[in-house]
């Protein structure tokens, strides 16, 4: 039984307990304290960094000596006495600006570096915090937001990393240069910039903040639109057989629509900040200027001083004006790295115990539950399974039967450990599976599920997939044994051929013995059947399940089966309804005893 749906972030908290995104409300209340979580990333490749840093540092003091260059050849005076002296400036300058480009192409080659490798770093992480996650946080995540937290955001971060830090940093340095060049000029000049500093900075930090709140917004929207169309494009097909493009494309422009709307309104709030900011900035600039004129012309100063006092207030400006512009970027990042930040922070909530039991290594398996009562988090008050208890012996073949809804495929959910009960206890060869780690359990487990999972890949690709060390000989015996070596050499680059995204070049059938061939390469003590044979046709049934009964020697195996006539060789059937076990036996036991089991088999057995 599949009791999975969609909730919001606040609902998915509440039940989920450890396992949930936090919701953003929270996190708008943060600056910039999300890209911290970066500095462990960062700090793998010291040498990128410190090269970077050096490279923004040489070019910095290439850019601060220009200025004083300029005094000197103003003070000097332009005349054919000094031609020489003002040649030997001008040369002195140009190796200045080789030695400027020089190290802003190594800053910008060290710090694109940097930030490619840092968001591949991120990315693998992310990836990694999402496979180990639990099931119960994928009943309600959206796929599409995952992918668009994967992709768009970490794509942002690299921006940010790669460009605008590098770009702010450089800004910070000059600036800092500038200034105090600026007071060993002119300190009286200086004080004039000195007052009207917090004018600039205040309105900066006010409108970052706002930025950053628009940023965050963005982003989460165009989230939605991508999860959205995530969703559309898998079901490609269901959508154009009932003729619902027009629908889809009306929602996914209008979800598109807010998220350009949103971005709009971001961006709206960076070119007022810009605007604000260079403002403020440049008429602070011509106020000082003015104030340096009557100096000079009371012979306070020298012309080349004023002049050199200019040039490091318009350095000064400009790497404050860049640092406005720049703040927008960082703030975006800023908001992607909160919303990655989020999912590395979700704990899984079936892990492994810090003192795992070991599974004792067994050609079989054998299987209980006492006493188990469930619900699935999304649903915590609907109990799926109520006091479920039975075993399973090694190498028997058992059944489990009933209506939809009856709790059978959430004793599969259980026995792979997708969840843990809410009481009773679940065990395999006498371990709770709650004291083992999940991941040896899961080894030791082969699944055929209803819905066969096709990777867009090769069909060996598709079969190694349930044990990828194994040889290609192997890989084509299980797809022998499964009924699937025909038609898999039948297609035009045989093993190797290409089977679409989720097999769509694939039928029913194929697909499920494509499922099948994989579990038989596995070759694992407790074999899972969910419906393994449902896709098949009469004929292919038959075979298939010849393969299956051969596979099925010395191994456990718990069939799941609405079709009675497959489970008719089982050693015991089980009877579920409503989430109990009302019933058990073998096939001729149960249907003569006039039960729920004898209404089956007398709807499928005997004609209408």
């Amino acid at each position: 039984m599949d009791a999975r749906g969609s909730e919001t972030s606040d609902a998915l908290a509440a039940t989920l307990g450890s396992e949930a995104i936090e919701p953003a409300g929270r996190a708008k209340r943060l600056r910039l304290r999300p890209l911290a979580s970066l500095l462990p990333l960062l700090w793998r490749y010291q040498g990128l960094m410190l090269a970077a840093g050096a490279a923004i540092l040489l070019a910095a003091l290439a850019t601060l000596a220009v200025p004083v260059a300029v005094r000197r050849m103003i003070d000097q005076g332009f005349s054919h006495e000094n031609a020489a002296l003002i040649d030997n400036y001008f040369a002195v300058m140009i190796g200045v600006v080789a030695v400027l480009a020089a190290a802003s192409a190594l800053r910008y080659y060290f710090v694109a570096v940097l930030g490619e490798r840092v968001v591949a770093d991120l990315r693998t992480k992310v990836f990694e915090r999402l496979t180990a996650l639990s099931a119960a946080f994928f009943d309600t995540a959206k796929t599409g937001e995952m992918v668009s937290r994967l992709t768009a955001d970490t794509t942002l971060i690299k921006a940010a990393v790669g460009s605008s830090v590098s770009v702010a940093l450089r800004n910070l340095v000059l600036f800092g240069g500038a200034s105090v060049m600026m007071v060993v000029t002119s300190p009286r000049l200086s004080g004039f910039v000195l007052i009207a500093i917090p004018v600039i900075v205040l309105p900066l930090v006010a409108f970052g903040r706002l930025v950053r709140r628009r940023s965050r917004g963005a982003q989460d929207t165009l989230a939605d639109a991508s999860a959205y169309a995530a969703e559309l494009i898998g079901a490609i097909r269901t959508l154009q057989a009932f003729t619902n493009e027009r629908l889809a494309t009306a929602r996914f422009g209008a979800a598109v629509e807010r998220a350009f709307l949103a971005a709009r309104d971001s961006t709206r709030a960076r070119g007022w900040l810009t605007a604000f900011v260079i403002f403020l900035i440049f008429a602070s600039v011509v106020a000082i200027l003015w104030v340096g004129a009557q100096d000079v012309i009371a012979e306070r100063m020298t012309a080349g001083r004023l002049g050199q006092f200019v040039l490091y207030a318009a350095f000064a400006a400009g790497a404050l004006g860049e640092l406005s512009q720049v703040w927008g970027e960082i703030a975006q990042a800023s908001g992607a790295a909160e919303r990655l930040s989020e999912l590395l922070a979700v704990e899984p909530v079936i892990k492994k115990p810090e003192q795992p039991i070991a599974f004792p290594e067994t050609a079989s398996a054998e299987v209980s539950f006492e006493r188990v009562r469930f619900a699935y988090p999304t649903r915590p008050g609907a109990f799926v399974l109520n006091d479920v208890t039975f075993r399973v012996s090694r190498g028997e073949k058992v059944a489990i039967v009933g209506p939809s809804g009856a709790g059978k495929s959430t004793i599969f959910h259980l026995l792979l450990r997708f969840y843990d009960p809410a009481s009773g206890a679940v065990t395999f060869n006498g371990v709770r599976l709650t004291e083992a780690d999940p991941a040896e359990l899961r080894r030791r487990i082969a699944l055929v599920p209803q819905d066969v999972t096709i990777f867009a890949a090769s069909a060996a690709d598709n079969i190694r997939f349930g044990r990828p060390e194994a040889s290609d000989a192997e890989v084509k015996r299980a797809a022998e044994l499964a009924l699937a070596d025909e038609f898999i050499r039948a297609m035009p680059q045989g093993y190797d051929s290409p089977i679409g995204e989720r097999g769509v070049t694939l039928s029913g059938g194929q697909r499920q013995r494509i499922a099948i061939a994989r579990a038989i390469l596995r070759d694992a003590p407790l074999l899972l059947l969910d419906e393994a044979t449902s896709s098949l046709d009469a004929e292919s049934e038959t075979q298939v399940q010849a393969a299956l009964e051969q596979l099925m020697q010395g191994r456990t195996t718990i069939v799941i089966a609405h079709r009675l006539s497959t489970v008719l060789s089982c050693d015991r059937i089980l009877v579920m309804e409503e989430g109990r076990v009302v019933e058990e036996g073998r096939h001729d036991t149960l249907a003569a005893q006039g039960g729920l089991y004898a209404r089956l088999a007398k709807l499928q057995f005997e004609p209408g």
